[in-house]
C-alpha cells in the first residue's frame, strides 16, 4: 500500500512501516495520531499559516521530538516560561527536541500550512485521536484533564 492509498489513522500497537514525511504532507488535521504503542507515540500535525501555533505549553512526564516536513516555523522553549533559552526559526528537515518539563511553542511564520510529525515518549494522547483544529484539541484535552482517568 502506498501512502496515497493509506488511511491516516492510528495503526498502533501493530508493526507498521510508513514514509513519515509523506504521511505528514497528506495530513490535513491539526493532530492525527498515526501510531500509539506502549512506550511512544507518533502524531502528525498541520499548523495553520500566518501565526498558527501549538500554544505555549509544558509536558510533565513526556519527552517530545518534532520534525518539520513543510513550511517555515519558529520555536521558543526553555525551563522557565519567562526566560526562554531557545528562540529560533526552523525549516524543513530540522527537528525540535523538547525534554520533559520544558516550556515550548512552535509557531507557523510562513504563509502555507506547516506540516510536521511528532514523537512522544511515553504516550501523550489517547489512541486514535484526530483533532481537526487547535480549538478542538484544547476542548478534548480539557475534557481529559477534568476526567477521573
Amino acid at each position: 500500500m502506498t501512502n496515497n492509498e493509506m488511511k491516516l489513522k492510528d495503526y498502533g500497537p501493530h508493526p507498521f512501516a510508513v514514509d513519515l514525511n509523506q504521511a505528514a504532507i497528506k495530513n490535513v488535521n491539526y493532530r492525527t495520531t498515526l501510531w500509539t504503542g506502549d512506550h511512544f507515540q507518533v502524531t502528525l500535525m498541520a499548523i495553520p499559516p500566518n501565526g498558527g501555533d501549538i500554544g505555549m505549553e509544558i509536558h510533565h512526564g513526556n519527552d517530545q521530538f518534532i520534525y518539520l516536513v513543510e513550511g517555515v516555523g519558529h520555536v521558543q522553549m526553555g525551563k522557565d516560561r519567562e526566560k526562554l533559552t531557545i528562540d529560533k526559526d526552523i525549516t524543513p528537515g530540522e527537528a525540535i527536541i523538547i525534554p520533559d518539563n520544558t516550556w515550548h511553542n512552535v509557531i507557523n511564520v510562513g504563509d502555507q500550512v506547516m506540516k510536521c510529525y511528532s514523537i512522544y515518549s511515553p504516550v501523550k494522547h489517547e489512541h486514535g485521536v484526530t483533532e481537526s483544529t487547535k480549538e478542538e484539541a484544547i476542548i478534548q484535552e480539557g475534557e481529559l484533564e477534568g476526567s477521573d482517568e
